[in-house]
């Protein structure tokens, strides 16, 4: 049996980003570049005011006081954008607005306020050293200096900064397409009656959500039934055209319970193997096709699928995307113990809120059981407990691996705290609460 590090370990080794593409700026939100990009430009490209003010020479004001005050004559207004060319002259002043060019020969800008704001001759009350509140060309970036890496994906700060230095395309690589099948014969589409033994299915919708959550192309494309020819002629069909291929269910057992391994089996580099983790304990990997598209097969337990996601696919999502990627986990203090399988890492849904300490606090949510989905909605993230341990003890911390933004998480403490807190102040709201509840049920 394999740890879960090994079995990622051997995943990422298969992995080779896809290929990358051109694009312009404007269709660049949400891809990976693949190679450092370098500023053509200084930024600021040229030395320009922090304020509105006027600009001079620092040399000729030193001294200045609000009772000794130096009068200059002001040759003209310099906008921002104004292009063009200016010279200062000696003992005068150009009235200038914030991001406006420094004229040629003047070192410095007087705020607005430390003048009378005349037009024509100005009353400058304040002496200034050179380079104040000017902005110097090449200040924030020097020309051919690197100002993304490759491996960053693209945001609205990078599209800023990308924009700024007038870099019009960018290589990188795009979405990926994901293709989400869902296997047995006992799944049902969502919206249509279930007979007896039947349910309906929840992986393909939560597996193509999670894709689309990664950042990629998602499209859940149906469940299969238990049937060979049926399932290795549609993972035939998208091997031709996906960048990674998911199944659930069909890996646990062997035999005729397990048709989406009895299909695989031996073809491409696939492997089926035993991870020591819970759940997810069953795992498929492998190449395949002409194309080489990586698949997974996971099995068919709802939160199984849901932690193999995160533990396994998503760092291969990233790698394919030729994105850097590492887990971010948050300790958190355990209020209520439970038990863990000696051997097996595990990754228990936990809720998150805030102790007395201010730190975070883990609850439990639901049994272990890979079939528990009542409290998966519930769950704000994985507690991951060591393979070695087999009681998580109350008061003990833990890392947690987020399944939301730790953003919505904490303004969802944040108003639990603020309710309780109210509650607490006012009794009347608890009782008008709790009657709210009672009609409600």
């Amino acid at each position: 049996m394999r740890t879960v590090a090994e079995h990622l370990e051997a995943v990422l080794a298969q992995l080779t980003p896809v290929a990358a593409t051109t694009v312009p700026l404007s269709q660049a939100h949400g891809l990976v570049l693949i190679e450092d990009v370098s500023s053509p430009v200084d930024l600021p490209r040229f030395a320009n005011s922090a304020m509105d003010g006027y600009a001079v020479r620092a040399s000729e004001i030193a001294g200045v006081t609000p009772e000794e005050p130096r009068v200059l004559p002001v040759l003209g207004d310099i906008a921002a954008g104004d292009g063009a060319p200016r010279t200062h002259r000696d003992f005068h002043a150009w009235r200038i607005l914030t991001g406006a060019p420094v004229p040629e020969g003047a070192d410095a800008v007087v705020r607005v306020e430390d003048t009378d704001g005349h037009p024509r001759e100005v009353m400058i009350k304040a002496a200034v050293e050179a380079g104040a509140n000017v902005r110097p060309a090449g200040e924030d970036v020097r020309a051919g200096s690197v100002i993304l890496r490759a491996g960053t994906r693209i945001g609205p700060a990078q599209l800023a900064v990308l924009a700024s230095a007038g870099v019009a395309e960018v290589s990188a690589t795009g979405q990926l397409s994901v293709v989400v099948l869902s296997t047995g014969n006992e799944l049902v589409p969502v919206g249509e009656p279930v007979g007896p033994g039947q349910i309906h299915d929840s992986n393909g919708p939560m597996l193509a959500a999670l894709v689309r959550a990664a950042g990629h192309f998602g499209v859940f494309a149906g469940h299969l039934p238990d049937d060979e020819k049926a399932i290795k002629a549609e993972i035939d069909h998208h091997l031709t055209h996906a960048d990674l291929v998911v199944t659930s269910g069909g890996v646990s057992k062997g035999g005729s319970y397990d048709p989406v391994k009895s299909v695989l089996t031996g073809v491409g580099s696939m492997e089926f193997t035993e991870v020591g983790m819970q759940p997810g304990k069953p795992q498929g990997f492998g190449l395949l096709g002409k194309r080489k598209v990586p698949v997974f097969t996971l099995p068919g337990n709802p939160v199984s699928v849901l932690v193999s996601f995160e533990v396994f696919v998503r760092p291969a999502l990233a790698a394919l995307a030729g994105q850097r990627y590492e887990p971010v986990t948050v300790p958190a203090v355990v209020l209520q113990g439970w038990d863990s399988p000696e051997g097996r890492a595990q990754y228990h849904r936990v809720s998150l809120s805030r102790d007395t300490s201010g730190a975070y606090a883990a609850q439990p949510v639901s049994g272990p059981g890979s079939h528990l989905v009542g409290g998966l909605a519930l769950a704000d993230g994985l507690a991951v407990i060591p393979a070695e341990a087999t009681q998580v003890a109350t008061g003990s911390e833990v890392r947690v691996l987020p399944l939301r933004p730790l953003w919505e998480i904490e303004a969802d403490v944040v108003a639990e705290r603020d309710a309780a807190q109210a509650a607490e102040t006012d009794p009347a709201e608890t009782d008008a609460a709790e009657a709210g509840r009672e009609d409600r049920g």
